[in-house]
């Protein structure tokens, strides 16, 4: 690929695909995607791997006990609850029906990320009122530090542009999402919510003062955003620069040893290590069970000051986190750093595509640049990025501390 420009790829305005999806709704727009072989193929994986019992992402298939505790990590769980309970009240009875579910509702696990709709779980953001969706933005601004909801914000608007760029507004804009209420909003039970559709997913667990928003999946094809008025902003630089800093930083042996493949799409790759999908990386809607060895190299070969920029890496994806829980995160991170490691995909002059991981007991984060979607380009490009965060162990979704406050409350707990 010669150019970084992303309008050099483009999709001609008078392609079929975008000629045949316009004006359309977004189910109707879905219905000859979900026939085609290489969707049903993919449907049926993702639904094989959803109807497996969660565990967790491991290394090996064996979950690590104790990696995670019931805290007081300093939440503001009362307006939280409070625009939880407030959303509820703006919905209608209909509506309320269908966006609400049981704590250990399998649909939590539900989630993806392509522009079509793969299931009709919750209410459609799309498809109500302004009061409904300032409702759940509410929800969302009470439960994220402010740059946090202003990164999904900004995701949303992403979407919009998509849309605009093709003018295929009715399939791709800032509302083009699913949204999930599970348990009853309280200040010491759990309850939590997700959000999910096109480069956005968002899971999160609040239990008393503690809160779990993971897993999460953020993209964007482009990343820079401009429509020309004044509102330009560029979309994971933080995360892509953090990254190319630390593997710049590392001697010439370490870097290599940190280097998993050379190529984005290696000859090397064993079976499965490439996916359409997701490309190269391992943690994805549907990975809940993944087994994901350690690769790359363990932080306890970095300098001190190498080890705080994997820190710096690590916090780039927790930013979305309120600061008294990005706090008590970074404090589990810096726990298990002698069992972290950061491994690397591509080139490593910091300008062409790569991917990254950083993995441990607590934590993974992937970072991956892609291939075309919405653009032509057919080899992997800065200009479209897709990040993913997972608790390892069993506590994406909250999981483990779901299970331990039954424990402690002598209830049943969750598959």
């Amino acid at each position: 690929m010669t150019s970084e420009d992303y309008r050099d790829f483009l999709i001609p305005a008078d392609a079929a695909r975008l000629t045949e999806g316009r004006g359309l709704d977004p189910w109707t727009y879905a219905k000859p995607i979900r026939q085609s072989e290489r969707a049903q193929g993919l449907i049926a994986l993702w639904q094989d791997l959803y109807r497996q019992p969660f565990r967790g992402i491991t290394t090996d298939g064996t979950v690590v006990d104790g990696a995670f505790a019931l805290a007081d990590e300093g939440f503001d769980v009362r307006t939280a609850t409070a625009a939880a309970t407030a959303l509820i009240d703006t919905l209608s009875d209909g509506e309320r029906a269908k966006a609400r579910y049981p704590i250990d509702a399998p649909e939590w696990r539900d989630w993806y990320n392509p522009e079509w709709p793969m299931n009709s779980h919750g209410i459609r953001l799309d498809e109500v009122d302004g009061r409904v969706r300032d409702a759940v933005t509410t929800l969302m601004r009470a439960c994220f530090s402010d740059d946090g909801y202003v990164k999904t914000e900004q995701l949303r608007s992403a979407n919009l542009f998509l849309g605009e760029l093709y003018d295929l507004r009715t399939i791709m804009n800032e509302w083009s999402y699913h949204f999930l209420l599970f348990g009853q909003p309280s200040e010491t039970e759990p309850w939590g919510w997700n959000l999910y559709g096109h480069h956005l997913a968002l899971n999160c667990l609040v239990i008393g003062r503690q809160i779990v928003v993971s897993p999460t999946f953020m993209g964007a094809e482009p990343t820079v955003i401009d429509r020309g008025d004044g509102d330009r902003f560029e979309l994971f630089r933080r995360e892509a620069l953090t990254g190319i800093e630390l593997m710049l930083s590392l001697p010439a042996e370490l870097r290599h040893q940190a280097r998993t493949y050379r190529e984005m799409k290696d000859p090397a790759m064993p079976d499965g290590r490439w996916h359409f999908a997701d490309e190269r990386q391992l943690g994805g809607a549907y990975q809940d069970n993944r087994i994901i060895p350690y690769e790359g190299v363990n932080a306890r070969s970095l300098t001190t000051a190498q080890q705080g920029q994997l820190r710096d890496v690590v916090a780039s994806f927790l930013d979305v986190l309120p600061p008294r829980p990005f706090e008590a995160r970074m404090r589990q991170v810096e726990a298990a750093l002698d069992d972290t490691w950061f491994s690397w995909i591509g080139a490593t002059d910091g300008a062409a595509p790569f991917y990254y991981r950083v993995q441990s007991p607590v934590i993974l984060v992937e970072f991956d640049n892609h291939t075309g979607v919405w653009l032509t380009n057919t080899e992997p490009a800065r200009f479209h990025v897709h990040t993913l965060v997972r608790t390892p162990n069993g506590n994406d979704y909250g999981k483990d501390l779901l299970r331990q406050h039954y424990a402690a409350s002598h209830r049943p707990g969750l598959g």
